[in-house]
């Protein structure tokens, strides 16, 4: 379990590294869309997975939940773009998190059980925190569409709540 924090731990920082990275590159609204839409469905793609592998049902209505949230709030992304006319662009910060993801759930894949369970929510308090952060640090204030910024934000506040909600669940599964 220790090497999985680890790799939780490098994936932070890939993250965040990447946002900085991209920040002083000024990243333009086309990118920050497409970075907060990969960033949920890595998270949908998660949840997916976790709906496959769990049997916990703490776990289970926690992945729904997450599919649900994500699901919703990227299909409002799209209409967004859609009425302001953006398409969103691939970047290297969006293709960096989708590389570490796919990594990270191949980890996940190998896991069963409690060590999936644990594994899972505690990937979760990690994922969120990161995207947390680099929302609130980097893709709001690099927005310059007033719409985008304040989807943005709106996004936040649901995700730190998702983050709180990882939080119980990793410390009722050790």
């Amino acid at each position: 379990m220790h090497k999985f924090k680890y790799l939780i731990a490098t994936a932070a920082l890939v993250f965040v590294t990447s946002g900085a990275q991209a920040q002083d590159a000024k990243l333009t609204d086309p990118q920050i869309a497409h970075i907060a839409y990969t960033a949920g469905e890595i998270d949908i793609k998660a949840a997916e997975l976790a709906l496959k592998k769990t049997q916990n049902p703490d776990v289970k209505a926690f992945a729904e939940d997450m599919l649900r949230d994500h699901k919703s709030v990227n299909d409002q992304a799209l209409a967004l773009c859609k009425k302001l006319g953006v398409t969103p662009e691939d970047n290297d910060t969006s293709k960096s998190l989708v590389k570490q993801a796919d990594e990270e759930r191949a980890k996940l894949e190998k896991l069963d059980g409690a060590a999936f369970d644990r594994a899972y929510a505690e990937n979760e308090v990690s994922y969120h925190h990161t995207v947390n952060t680099t929302l609130e640090n980097t893709l709001i204030p690099g927005a310059s569409n007033k719409e985008l910024k304040d989807f943005l934000a709106t996004g936040l506040k649901i995700f730190k709540g998702h983050e709180e909600h990882a939080k119980s669940l990793a410390s009722e599964l050790k």
